[in-house]
């Protein structure tokens, strides 16, 4: 029996919030044509390629509006920006944007005429599906991915672009469609994907536990501004309904979008590659990245700091200053014109902590190098909880939670204390004497019971001060479904990854609890989990530290 969906929301007034300030960053720089909020193209048009705006500015940068053919013909809404004397007597590299979901083609405007008055062709497009781009939306699919070396093609017949040195990047969609077209396209030889996804189904699907307002946010922004194809349509409501008949499909659907998939054509072509994220991205958490980068063997850098969903990139899309966007540059730069700048001679992992002030960040040789040590800190007796209550605990709201952890400094914050401890179960540590450096992926191994045969359980770690006020350092959530009632069985968890310090004369405490604003719960009316530790298989959690 399939258990009915729970908290199954839809938002789009961030998707249209986003939208807008986007289009308004474009006007505000001169640069968006008078069509930018037009009706959405038609599906396909002819291969003949239309300029309809053509601009100087001030800086030498020259900006055109194209339509570009993509795959099976569609029409790709396109700019190309150069700089001004730039003509076909002289190759020069090219960076393709694909823009990221929902976002207009102006999206990367203030920084594709910083790479441009550098020396670079970039092309930016409207993915299709969206805004004046034709066809339906694909999510990363087939035709996306065929889209790309179709924008290559143009810019290679219709610019000075140099084919032996091309690059995409992009954020959060558009990470996500680069890092898939450097396995399907060896021309590509950098990439920037900043704030995507390399496990597409890890990141929404974690654990068997849909991510219902992350996914809520993406199909109602996709509603708002593009065009859903009919297999996204049924994924979305496959998804919400929780349709475990077609469990299998979901799976097989996101791996075919997921750059993981293709690791081995990706390593193969040898990019070079550079991966960013922020810690409490609600939308793509970091786990897949970072595991992701350890497979990668070409030139790899991976970046991790405190944020939300692309809140790192957000003001150098605004033209302002930007460390991540700055580093993208630097990376485009070594290995798309062999500029000697040193980003390849640093750590290749590059980490800030949510608690430290600016841009410090740490360097390791690989993301297993970030812990020095494991500590393990035991779970010991027995818990229950009754399910269908939310405690108090919580992981905040999507793009909300992670911002206001990056610019305030305030997590989601719980009194531990207070937590009714029928609706939550928690252990805590004794107070440290000194300060706790956590770095990495927390794991949690416990053994649960439930009296129904499916369930949810979310765990979260505090950092517990000394009124008790629990700051929350990370969370993950796990699901079952056709357990027999009764009968214990043995979870292992990975929280998101995260970096983070605990001050001196504080504790860490485990919070398990079973509703989550965030995730649709699977818990039966009048459902009970029990947590347990058995003698012969003993509950803790494995933090890793740095000393």
């Amino acid at each position: 029996m399939v258990t009915p969906a729970r908290k199954a929301l839809r938002p789009t007034t961030a998707a249209a919030l986003s939208v807008t300030v986007t289009v308004m960053a474009g006007a505000a720089f001169g640069l968006a044509p008078a069509t930018a909020a037009a009706t959405p193209a038609p599906t396909a048009t002819t291969a003949a390629t239309a300029t309809t705006t053509s601009t100087a500015t001030s800086s030498g940068v020259s900006i055109r509006f194209v339509d570009i053919p993509g795959d099976g013909g569609v029409n790709l809404a396109a700019n190309v920006v150069a700089p001004a004397n730039a003509d076909a007597s002289h190759r020069l590299p090219l960076v393709v944007l694909p823009t990221s979901w929902s976002l207009p083609q102006v999206e990367y405007l203030a920084q594709a005429k910083k790479l441009a008055e550098t020396g670079y062709v970039v092309l930016t497009y409207n993915t299709r599906g969206f805004w004046q781009s034709g066809g339906k939306i694909e999510t990363a699919g087939p035709p996306d991915i065929a889209d790309a070396s179709k924008v290559i093609d143009w810019a290679l017949a219709n610019t000075p672009a140099d084919p032996d040195h091309i690059g995409m990047a992009g954020l959060s969609y558009g990470a996500g469609i680069s890092l898939l077209a450097a396995g399907a396209d060896p021309r590509i030889k950098a990439v920037v994907a900043m704030s995507g996804w390399a496990d597409l189904v890890g990141s929404i699907y974690s654990d068997r536990t849909q991510h219902s307002q992350a996914a809520g946010l993406l199909a109602g922004a996709g509603a708002l501004t593009g065009r859903p194809s009919e297999e996204f349509q049924q994924i979305l409501d496959d998804f919400f309904s929780s349709n475990l008949a077609k469990e299998k499909d979901l799976i097989a659907w996101g791996k075919k979008r997921s750059a993981a998939t293709y690791l081995d054509r990706i390593n193969a072509n040898g990019a070079a590659i550079m991966l960013g994220n922020s810690w409490g991205d609600s939308i793509f958490p970091p786990n897949s990245y970072a595991d992701f980068f350890e497979k990668l063997t070409g030139p790899k850098r991976l970046e991790l700091r405190p944020g939300d969903h692309a809140t790192a990139e957000l003001t150098g899309l605004l033209g302002l200053p930007n460390t991540t966007w700055n580093h993208a540059r630097q990376w485009l730069d070594r290995y798309l014109k062999d500029e000697r700048n040193g980003i390849d001679r640093q750590a290749p992992v590059q980490l800030t902590s949510r608690t430290a002030d600016g841009d410090d960040y740490e360097g390791y040789p690989s993301w297993s190098a970030v812990p020095s040590e494991q500590r393990r800190v035991p779970l010991a007796g027995t818990e229950k909880v009754t399910a269908n209550h939310d405690s108090g605990a919580n992981a905040g709201t999507v793009l909300l939670g992670g911002a206001l952890d990056q610019f305030l400094k305030i997590p989601p914050l719980a009194s531990i204390p207070l937590l009714p401890r029928s609706y939550a179960a928690v252990w805590q540590t004794g107070a440290y004497a000194r300060e706790q450096r956590v770095r990495g992926t927390v794991k949690l191994h416990t053994t649960v019971t439930s009296d129904r045969s499916d369930g949810t359980a979310v765990a979260y770690l505090y950092d517990v001060g000394p009124l008790g006020v629990g700051k929350l350092i990370t969370h993950a959530p796990f699901t079952f479904h056709d357990r027999t009632p009764g009968t214990p069985f043995g979870v292992d968890l990975e929280l998101f990854s995260t970096a983070y310090d605990v001050p001196a004369g504080h504790r860490l405490a485990l919070v398990m609890d079973t509703v989550d604003p965030l995730y649709i719960e699977h818990n039966p009316d009048g459902a009970h989990l029990t947590f347990s530790s058995p003698d012969s298989d003993p509950s803790h959690l494995t933090v890793p530290v740095r000393n």
